[in-house]
């Protein structure tokens, strides 16, 4: 299961403030990859195993909107919508 940037840094117990300062970069900088993700630097990418401690297979590198509409469509979890009719 993948989850967002931001929920990285939260699960990690870090604020966006002392997240960038590990990172090495200005907090805008931060909230701009946790609301899109997908133009990280790859050296940022690397750190984020020894700052999170999540792999980035587990990070959703992406618009964090897109991550909740497919959320929301159950895509990522592959788990079928309530009472969906399986087809035979």
């Amino acid at each position: 299961m993948q989850i967002t940037l931001e929920a990285a840094r939260i699960n990690a117990g870090y604020s966006q403030l002392e997240a960038c300062k590990l990172f090495g970069v200005h907090y805008q900088t931060l909230a701009r990859w946790e609301n899109n993700s997908a133009k990280m630097p790859y050296d940022i990418i690397e750190k984020i195993p020894l700052i999170y401690g999540v792999s980035p297979n587990n990070i959703f590198f992406g618009n964090k909107n897109e991550f909740i509409r497919l959320i929301r469509d159950n895509k990522l979890r592959g788990i079928k919508k309530p009472f969906q009719a399986t087809p035979t």
